[in-house]
């Protein structure tokens, strides 16, 4: 979600009619491909030259694991760039990993020092966190967490649209600058996990911290023990450092917390009426977050409670459209700038979609925030509920109006699609449009590689045969040309359902998908 939905399923009844085959040869633990895999083009274009990039970096946390290991956006800016490069098309190879019969899908994938996966996989019984093998991707260790109230009220109430639209429950992590992944339950606990080996080369997960939020967040869930509960539950939906150390986190209704890891102190607020469906962004200066209502900069007080120190209003249009969680943006917002420090997220106007870009020093006057406001895509057809990317002063936007779950483009289907980069002037005046291209990038977050200047998408073209075939694309930064697409699968269990790209310092591009996760990287 993202930048969000980076939702993890547990189960949909499609995936019942899903008509897998295994090709002659495949491993017992690849994703089954369906049936027309050989029917559609394995590869189309040609490698490309790599040209890296020139712009502000994002600065490094000194919280968090080193710029593109830590987290789904890849640091905490939310850029969604690494400074490594990305496959660039050299006959790619694609390897799978099944991680569950229903669901399994591996969202954010981080990486320890060793470039060991350290990721989130969400199936039936509930989400696992994974240690995996980066080449193989066969898992070393996993711990099991708690079931989300969503799966439980799915089953029980026959609604599985209450799983699409629930960001909570470890979706939102993070690798620390100890290389722990720090996470959200659904048991409105924070948990701190390290990963250690044993003398037998075994590894394991171990939790160093639990911090117990439900003396301030409502907590009577949905459970298998409690089906019909009379009280609020509210789902801490993502949790980030900010630059003191202290852990920020929010809730989908609207509270606004932090924790002292070393006292253990819980102190938060409540932004009544607004719903929180998306992560945030931290740098040195404050924490940005947007909520169903405004963008807000947010700092703290002596004892760690937040503060909004602006609050901007945006147009949230007039309801949910098809490829958004909620009614509001979709977006984690983005923090940039080479002149000046911007955050840009997108709106839910009716009409078209529009990218905002604002200045965020708290210091800067009302009628000075707003830098700019692009409207992209077709009239009818835009929303995105995913991540912006940002580098320098440049944004790059994708359409995801039309996807709605795993379910959305079986048969064949696709979205209208688009893709936008567009530019902050050097002067602060305004944006402009620098290119639009025609890909159909139906819920991924995107990524871009600094080092070689390719951005990476996980698309999808209308097949007449009814086939599902789901690419690796890569398209160039500065030209919106694509240079290359690479197979990933075929049929609805490679449908990454908002799980974003991730670039790994060997330069793999991994991609969450239904029934597990992927990987493509140059021979």
């Amino acid at each position: 979600m993202p930048s969000r939905r980076l939702l993890i399923r547990a189960l949909v009844p499609a995936v019942l009619a899903l008509g897998v085959v295994c090709p002659p040869g495949a491993r017992a633990d690849e994703i089954p491909k369906a049936p027309g895999h050989r029917l559609v083009e394995q590869y189309e274009g040609a490698p490309a030259q790599p040209l890296p990039v020139a712009g502000k970096a994002p600065a490094q946390h000194p919280y968090l694991a080193a710029n593109g290991r830590s987290g789904m956006h890849a640091d905490a800016w939310g850029s969604g760039t690494y400074p490594w490069s990305g496959p660039n098309g050299t006959q790619p190879t694609v390897r799978s990993e099944q991680m569950a019969a229903l669901g399994g899908e591996c969202a954010t994938v981080t990486f320890d020092r060793a470039g060991r996966i350290v990721t989130v996989c969400g199936t039936f019984s509930g989400f696992l966190v994974k240690l995996l093998d980066p080449t193989s991707l066969a898992t070393l260790a996993e711990y099991k967490l708690p079931q989300r109230p969503s799966t439980v009220e799915a089953i029980t109430r026959l609604d599985f649209s209450r799983i699409f639209k629930d960001t909570s429950g470890g979706a939102y992590s993070y690798l620390d600058d100890q290389d722990r992944l720090v996470l959200a339950d659904s048991r409105q606990h924070i948990v701190r996990l390290a990963h250690e080996q044993a003398a037998d080369g075994s590894w394991r997960f171990v939790v160093t911290d639990d911090w117990d939020l439900t003396g301030t967040v409502p907590h009577d869930c949905v459970s298998w023990t409690n089906l019909y509960p009379s009280g609020e539950c509210d789902p801490v939906t993502s949790v980030m450092p900010d630059w003191d150390g202290r852990v920020w986190w929010v809730t989908r209704q609207g509270r606004v917390g932090t924790v002292d890891p070393g006292s253990g102190a819980v102190r938060s607020i409540r932004l009544d009426g607004e719903e929180i469906q998306n992560s945030f962004s931290v740098a040195e200066d404050g924490v940005s977050i947007v909520t169903d209502h405004a963008l807000y900069g947010f700092g703290a007080t002596a004892d760690g409670t937040p503060k909004a120190v602006w609050r901007q209003t945006y147009d949230r249009g007039t309801g949910t459209k098809p490829g958004s969680v909620n009614q509001g943006s979709g977006t984690t917002p983005d923090l940039f700038g080479e002149h000046e420090n911007y955050v840009a997220i997108t709106d839910n106007a009716d009409d078209r979609m529009n990218v905002l870009v604002y200045r965020r020093d708290a210091a800067v006057p009302a009628d000075r925030r707003l830098v700019c406001k692009v409207p992209v895509f077709g009239p009818g057809a835009s929303t995105t509920d995913n991540s912006l990317i940002s580098y320098g002063d440049s944004l790059v936007v994708e359409n995801n109006y039309g996807y709605e779950n795993v379910s959305s483009l079986t048969f064949g289907r696709s979205v209208v699609g688009g893709v936008t980069r567009i530019d902050v002037r050097d002067d602060g005046s305004g944006c402009d449009t620098v290119w639009e291209s025609d890909v159909r990038s139906p819920s991924t977050v995107p990524k871009l590689s600094t080092a070689n200047g390719l951005l990476y998408f996980y698309t999808k073209e209308p097949n007449a045969l009814g086939i599902d075939a789901w690419y690796l694309t890569a398209v160039d930064f500065r030209s919106g040309a694509t240079r290359w697409k690479r197979l990933v699968g075929t049929g609805l269990a490679y449908d990454n359902n908002w799980a974003p790209v991730t670039i790994g310092p060997d330069g793999t591009a991994y991609v969450g998908v239904f029934n597990g996760l992927t990987a493509v990287r140059d021979s």
